[in-house]
């Protein structure tokens, strides 16, 4: 069984995620959240919306939905599409990039007629037939409702959630008190009508994202300081890889935008907080042929999932393009004065893809003991509980003491949870597979001298700690215990 796979079978089994309307035989490119999925990824977004929040972001939340004219000036609805194969025998459709890249033609086309030439010259065969694929086309990825006779035009799907913030650029700026630079984010759904939607959580058709447009002024931008953090491996277009700071990379002009390059940091900082550091990730510079329309250049943080490298992340420069465009096609004013200049702000987007970090997490943190059990080795500012408190009996007062116990915690913690189900082993062989850092056991000897043992769950150590202790430091329950085995 394959990592990927694994992850796939705990993640159903111990109600992380699974596959939507399931009863009715599913709905490729939909997944749902268990109960540990909810908690594991709303702790992921923790982190993301903290650091931007120490950098003094704001946020804002806006509709799914927005009218045509929206899109026609962003430019989705002209630009925002993928080729597409189709098999004439069967009528599997494919993401053409998908199929070449499979076959190791790394010069992707960018537009039907180059495809077809290239399809003239090579076999690309079906995956699932084995017939040879001619058949390409446009793919328009955005959902459209049916159109409203009331109504002046039609509503679509957003494909991302960074048009929101654009259309609010004004009211943002007025609320900002005109400053700049300006952080402006917002967490929410996206939508893509996708050719095959697969992997699980890699390629979905309605995802959550965590998108953060940065405001600056091109002649005063700001982020300049980058501070010394841990080297990465950096793959720009050329293809020659490196390994160095985020700093030096910018200070050499390997990024060249240091405003950009303050984010690649920033993104760094975040993944390397949740579990996702050096050597598990990368950044990769966008080729030329695979930039979006709105963008100048793109660095994706990649997390390298088995043999594959997957985006989990897009820090993308897009100028000032979409607030030129919404001038435009709105009339509304994006100018910002500053004495006697007058500009439109520069934007640099991290765009972080939730779903596909969550399933990074769980795939990089799985690993198997020797005794063949499943181990999460997640964070503890992330495990959907930082410790479970297991009464050794269901008996004798024992299951009293640990219910006050439990009770006295969530009073300033609530990342905890009461297990009594099954013996004691077989309790810490399922808290450890779901990531519980720390099981907390009220035994015998507790009605005695009320002691506790504190398992961690990595290591398997124990201590003894007092319940007052416990107690105590129960305000910042996750720092005291990691301290106990530090």
């Amino acid at each position: 069984m394959t990592t990927y796979e694994e992850a796939i079978e705990l993640a159903k089994r111990r109600g992380f995620f699974w596959p939507s309307f399931s009863i009715y035989g599913g709905q490729s490119g939909f997944y749902d959240y268990g109960p540990l999925g909810v908690l594991l990824k709303e702790n992921i977004v923790k982190a993301w919306r903290d650091e931007y929040l120490r950098l003094g972001a704001i946020f804002i939340d806006t509709p799914n939905l927005s009218p045509e004219m929206v899109f026609r000036a962003s430019g989705h609805l002209e630009k925002f599409s993928d080729l597409a194969a189709r098999c004439s025998k069967c009528g599997s459709k494919y993401k053409l990039e998908s199929l070449l890249k499979k076959a190791g033609i790394a010069d992707i086309p960018t537009d039907v007629k180059q495809a077809n030439n290239l399809l003239e010259n090579i076999s690309i065969r079906c995956e699932k037939c084995g017939a040879e694929i001619k058949e390409v086309y446009d793919f328009n990825l955005m959902f459209a409702l049916e159109k409203n006779e009331k109504e002046a035009s039609r509503l679509y799907l957003r494909p991302e959630t960074a048009q929101g913030i654009f259309i609010n650029f004004r009211l943002l700026s007025n609320y900002f008190r005109g400053k700049l630079p300006m952080a402006v984010g917002q967490l929410g759904k996206g939508f893509r009508n996708e050719i095959s939607p697969r992997n699980a959580l890699i390629r979905l058709r309605e995802f959550y994202q965590g998108e953060v447009e940065v405001f600056y002024d091109p002649e005063k931008p700001g982020f300049a300081d980058i501070p010394v953090f841990e080297e990465t491996t950096f793959l720009p277009m050329d293809h020659n890889e490196k390994r160095m700071t985020v700093r030096e990379a910018s200070n050499s002009g390997l990024i060249r935008n240091p405003v950009l390059a303050h984010f690649v940091f920033r993104t760094q900082k975040i993944l390397s907080s949740i579990g996702l550091g050096d050597g598990v990730i990368r950044f990769r510079q966008h080729e030329k042929n695979e930039l979006a329309h709105y963008s100048s250049d793109c660095w994706d943080a990649e997390a390298k999932l088995e043999n594959e490298w997957v985006e989990i992340v897009g820090i993308s420069d897009r100028a000032s393009y979409d607030l030129k465009r919404h001038a435009e096609f709105s009339g509304e004013n994006m100018v910002i004065t500053d004495g006697d200049r007058k500009f439109i702000p520069s934007v640099v987007e991290p765009s972080f893809g939730i779903d596909r970090t969550v399933l990074s997490v769980i795939m990089v943190s799985i690993y198997t003991r020797e005794n063949g059990s499943k181990v999460l080795k997640l964070n503890t500012s992330i495990a959907p509980y930082i410790a479970s408190i297991l009464p050794l009996q269901k008996k004798d007062g024992v299951d009293v003491l640990a219910k006050d116990i439990y009770s006295s915690i969530l009073e300033t913690e609530s990342r905890i949870q009461y297990d009594e189900s099954g013996s004691i082993g077989r309790r810490y062989a399922r808290q450890d597979e779901v990531g519980t850092p720390y099981c907390i056991t009220v035994d015998y000897e507790s009605l005695e001298d009320r002691s506790v043992t504190v398992r961690e769950r990595d290591s398997t150590k124990q201590v003894r700690i007092s319940t007052d202790s416990l107690k105590q430091n129960s305000g910042h329950l996750a720092t005291y215990l990691d301290s106990l085995f530090a």
